[in-house]
């Protein structure tokens, strides 16, 4: 039997993927050696990032971000449902080792990188439904992450946005539990930003859809899959939807913006969010979310350099 698709790897991307193809009609595998295990980690997104059909578990309308001041960010962000993206259709067969198939996707996540982002987070009781995407007021070189989970549940996340090499779980912890009183149940965060992409057909952190300053990914692997399933189904290449040319400038772009995000130090790091949390809705929506747009991740990077103070300009363009 030769399968139209095989994906090897049953996270988000993997399965978002599956899916997609099934759903076009493609004879579709995926290698999933432990296809009943719950996935425990939180993913969030922005709402206007995700396909329309995405089920979410909650949903803020209220996002709030501190920097030198507090700032309220106009646009929806949600945590989607963990148990719902899962699920896999009939027509999808589950395999414990790759078979042969007309194009076999590599969506088994990240390969080691130097810079990380780590976070600790803790589950507590509340009814807010109010998320905090960043709280620099505190050490300076973490933020406090605050999101509603539903079933009055708030999830409280200690976040080292970037670092070469990470910064350790234990020290993470320490300052989360110095904030907040633990809950019981846990939540731990550790991943490359800057891992290179797995050779050939690759699909999600795989390959490369981790966003180098914000650490955000599944959203984007939500949007691909339909847009890859449906290249296979016209026979064209999927390289070409994956990594178009704009989407690899733009990728660039970001990553001299990682760069320049691990130079600084706490202070310039209060200071740096500040100027960003100011630019206009347009120039933060472009930068966090344009993954081909490259005028206006470019129009954002000027506007947030003229913004910035002098002891940052100095840092930022190298």
């Amino acid at each position: 039997m030769t399968f139209d698709v095989v994906v090897i790897g049953g996270g988000p991307a993997g399965r978002a993927l599956a899916r997609a193809c099934a759903e076009e009609g493609l004879h579709t595998a995926i290698v999933d050696r432990h296809p009943h295990r719950p996935w425990t980690a939180t993913y969030g997104a922005w709402a206007d990032e995700l396909p329309v059909d995405t089920p979410v578990k909650s949903t803020s309308t209220t996002v709030r971000a501190y920097a030198r001041e507090e700032h309220l960010i106009q646009r929806t962000y949600v945590v989607l449902d963990n148990a719902r993206l899962h699920e896999l259709p009939d027509t999808v067969q589950v395999l414990q080792r790759p078979e042969a198939a007309r194009y076999t996707f590599n969506a088994t996540g990240a390969r080691k990188g130097r810079a990380e982002q780590t976070a600790v987070g803790t589950v507590i009781e509340s009814d807010s439904t109010e998320t905090t995407l960043m709280d620099w007021r505190g050490n300076g070189d973490t933020f406090l992450y605050t999101v509603p989970l539903g079933d009055n549940r708030l999830l409280v996340e200690e976040t080292c946005l970037a670092r070469r090499p990470g910064m350790p779980l234990q020290e993470l912890r320490d300052r989360l539990h110095a904030r907040i009183a633990p809950g019981r149940e846990e939540e731990r965060v550790r991943f490359p930003l800057d891992a290179p992409r797995v050779a050939d057909n690759a699909f999600g952190a795989a390959a490369g859809f981790i966003h180098p300053a914000t650490g955000y990914s599944v959203a984007t692997s939500l949007r691909l899959a339909p847009l890859v399933a449906a290249a296979i189904k016209a026979d064209e290449d999927p390289k070409h939807v994956i990594w178009p040319m704009k989407a690899r400038i733009v990728q660039a772009m970001r990553m001299r913006g990682l760069e320049a995000l691990l130079r600084l130090g706490p202070d310039e790091t209060l200071d740096f969010f500040e100027v960003f949390f100011r630019l206009e809705p347009e120039h933060q929506r472009a930068y966090l979310s344009g993954r081909e747009d490259v005028k206006g991740t470019a129009a954002a990077m000027l506007a947030l350099f003229r913004m910035a103070p002098s002891h940052l300009r100095w840092k930022l363009p190298r």
